[in-house]
């Protein structure tokens, strides 16, 4: 028996929930049901009867290819301007709307549509094979990156420099583009969790960090390392070895049926053990798939329990302002406990301080 197609769980979804109707215009959730990836476009999918999708004239051509191509030639496509307009005299009653994603106006056109709440996102939470094996293959292309590019010379050159070139590597393997802007940071830039790279030149004795991520049909990989230019420092060794264990703590948490908010607990315990968890000042993790940060996400007040196909990160820190900061981060698959439910870290580098030049 063939698996439920994406179109045919939200279908379930609004059955369960009372629904007739669903129109969807959140390009990323049209993208996930469809395959169309172009700048207009949404979908009406109706509990009970075939989905039709909107968009203008321009891509006329290109949704039929990529609707075909992703197994949806089936989706009748209506040419119109007035998508939302269209979808609402197609709709069998008053559809649900995505109403975080509608602007003022639309939300009037649509009069005052009721919410359909984050449907679409929470299927997107669990990823399909074919998913999967996009994520794999982004994480594959930033590790093999990364790795060539701390083989070579790094002192002496600039952070901004510096991170075009990993940018650069991570296209000739293969990637579409970058899951994200780089974030390189040097010395005391490291203690900055989100720096932009500037042209601070790297020195011997730096603690050197890097975030980023390649991105594959459209699915993104995040990954962090931090290094040391040279030989380490008592303190940075120390830091390092503080994240090193609060990553470990969370990711053993990140299993089918755990509560999300256990990861984070974990995290957190192991830093406040070691005495450094003031100095961590960010979130801990997020789900990762067609766009960089989705759901779930990682924190004390996340009522849900984790299932097995779920991608998400584990990312914690320590920033030390003035002085310089530690962040490890993996992209990681929520693995079926029938098959040991081991976490599988995707971005399958050493975790090991290492001390480059």
């Amino acid at each position: 028996m063939a698996e439920p197609t994406r179109l045919d769980r939200l279908r379930g979804l609004l059955a369960e929930s009372g629904h007739v109707a669903m129109y969807v215009s959140d390009l990323i959730n049209v993208r996930y049901l469809t395959g169309f990836t172009g700048s207009n476009g949404a979908c009406l999918v109706r509990a009970e009867g075939e989905a039709v999708f909107l968009t203008d004239g321009r891509y006329r051509d290109q949704s039929a290819a990529e609707l075909a191509a992703a197994g949806n030639d089936d989706i009748e496509i209506v040419v119109t301007r007035d998508l939302l307009g269209v979808a609402a005299g197609r709709a069998p009653a008053a559809p649900v709307a995505e109403t975080h994603s509608l602007d003022g106006d639309s939300w009037q056109q649509l009069d005052r549509p009721e919410s359909s709440g984050r449907l679409v996102e929470r299927l997107r939470e669990t990823k399909d094979d074919s998913e999967i094996a996009a994520l794999r293959r982004a994480c594959e292309i930033s590790c093999e990156a990364l790795e060539a590019l701390v083989a070579g010379p790094l002192v002496g050159r600039t952070e901004r420099e510096v991170a075009r070139d990993l940018e650069w590597r991570m296209l000739e393997l293969g990637a579409e583009d970058k899951a994200f802007e780089t974030i390189l940071a040097a010395g005391e830039h490291t203690a900055i969790p989100h720096h932009d790279p500037t042209d601070r030149e790297l020195r011997r004795g730096d603690l050197l960090k890097i975030d980023f991520g390649a991105r594959v049909d459209g699915y993104h990989a995040d990954c962090t390392r931090t290094f040391v230019l040279g030989p380490a420092a008592d303190w940075q060794r120390e830091i390092h070895a503080a994240v090193r264990e609060s990553q470990a703590a969370g990711l053993d948490r990140l299993r089918d049926g755990v509560p999300v908010a256990d990861a984070n607990t974990a995290a957190r315990g192991s830093l406040e053990a070691s005495g450094w968890l003031d100095a961590f000042t960010t979130g801990l993790g997020h789900g990762v798939g067609l766009q960089i940060h989705e759901d779930p996400f990682i924190a004390s007040s996340h009522t849900g329990r984790l299932a097995s196909r779920t991608v998400l990160t584990m990312e914690p820190g320590i920033y030390l302002p003035g002085r310089g900061g530690v962040r490890i981060e993996d992209t990681v698959l929520v693995t079926d406990p029938a098959h040991g439910g081991e976490p599988d870290v995707l971005t399958d580098l050493t975790k090991e301080l290492l001390e480059i030049d």
